[in-house]
């Protein structure tokens, strides 16, 4: 049994298994760097270093095989080595404090990683001047939101997620008094005028504007520039029967309107938000240039943050490399429209940003410990040998 603990041990204590792991990593940033022209890069990191595994499908099937170690794989096994190595081999001296300081700076940026790839999240939120929100939208993420519009106070929602769309089956919630069916989804489609009847296989839509538009199903795309925009075909029942099928699509963007039960409902397929205990409201935006130049110098917008409980109630100004920080969110300055008035922030939610500030103020002290406690010594070494040399 010790035999079988000290190889688990040494196994995990190697210096063979740092190098091992660090020239997959390499290998594992090398193939994900060409393969981002054919995915881009959302889907690199979801396929390279936010998985286990790598996985290949056989032509033809949807069968998953494992062919190479994911960032989380190999990631996790250098953490471990790391940690190991200074539990079981690097004993406390002031003649290696750099090295040991350094290592636990590399440690503490692998797990700042880790929470940053399981835990944050990023959208965005787009303002006009004068205008008022407290919620921000997914880039990729989009939903199902079922509206209730009939108290004047306030809207009642209900969100379904795409992945549960994507399902393909049988909804109902507690608070709608009606069953969802989702009779198609398409993760990527485009629309355009026409006869729906003019495209069989699909459902028919029999109320909204789905009536007079056609469903074109497209292949995913993974280029940055393009976005994925998802159509699905719902069909509302009641008590009493069918409502009828409606098309959604985010590129419909108006919500479509159906009464039931005296009460006024929508039904909207759009990015998915996610709501603030706070508002932001935009005031001003700037955008200079420098000096007989289009080139542009300063994008800055001037907003209002208001807590809803009320502790907050402040003018902030965000401009580039200058984010507001509130409620364990980030706001950067992302995208400017001065002739149109409009801003846009990219909300970042990441428990972890201040983890890599950390593990680099900690690798740098140490390395400068280790150099400086290393020339001392060289330096005391030298003056040694010569005043034994002259005496």
């Amino acid at each position: 049994m010790k035999d079988l603990y000290r190889q688990f041990r040494d196994f995990f204590v190697s210096l063979q298994l740092t190098v091992v792991l660090l020239i997959l990593s390499l290998l594992l940033v090398f193939v994900a760097t060409l393969d981002q022209v054919n995915l881009g890069i959302w889907a690199v990191q979801e396929k390279y270093f936010r998985s286990f595994f790598v996985l290949w499908r056989l032509p033809g099937s949807d069968v998953p095989i494992p062919v190479f170690p994911g960032g989380y794989f190999i990631g996790g096994l250098l953490l471990l080595n790391l940690v190991a190595a200074h539990v079981y081999r690097f004993a406390f001296t002031w003649k290696k404090f750099g090295i040991q300081l350094a290592h636990a700076g590399l440690i503490i940026l692998l797990v700042g990683e880790l929470i940053t790839g399981i835990l944050q999240k990023d959208s965005s939120m787009r303002l006009e001047e004068g205008q008022t929100k407290s919620y921000a939208e997914s880039f990729r993420e989009h939903e199902l939101a079922i509206i209730d519009r009939t108290n004047p106070e306030y809207d009642e929602v209900v969100a379904v997620p795409e992945a549960v769309l994507a399902d393909q089956k049988s909804l109902q919630h507690p608070k709608l008094p009606f069953q969802i069916a989702v009779k198609a989804y398409f993760s990527n489609a485009t629309l355009q005028m026409g006869d729906p009847t003019a495209r069989p296989g699909l459902p028919l839509a029999t109320q909204g504007v789905g009536t007079r538009i056609q469903v074109i199903p497209l292949p995913l795309t993974y280029k940055p520039d393009e976005n994925n925009l998802p159509a699905a075909f719902v069909e509302i029942t009641g008590p009493a029967g069918s409502l009828g099928t409606w098309a959604l699509s985010p590129i419909i963007g108006m919500p479509q309107t159906f009464s039931f039960e005296g009460r006024t409902w929508e039904l909207v397929l759009r990015l998915k938000r996610h709501y603030m205990p706070f508002s932001i409201t935009l005031h001003q935006v700037t955008h200079e240039k420098y000096p007989g130049t289009e080139i542009p110098k300063n994008f800055a917008s001037r907003v209002q943050l208001k807590d809803e409980a009320g502790h907050e109630d402040r003018e902030v100004v965000i401009f580039m490399n200058n984010p507001l920080r509130h409620g364990g969110l980030t706001f950067y300055q992302y995208q400017m429209n001065a002739a149109g008035k409009m801003s846009a922030f990219q909300v970042v939610q990441n428990p972890g940003w201040l983890l890599p500030y950390i593990a680099c103020v900690m690798m740098g002290i140490g390395l400068t410990w280790q150099f400086g406690y290393s020339l001392l010594g060289f330096i005391r070494k030298r003056t040694a040998t010569s005043t034994a040399a002259a005496s």
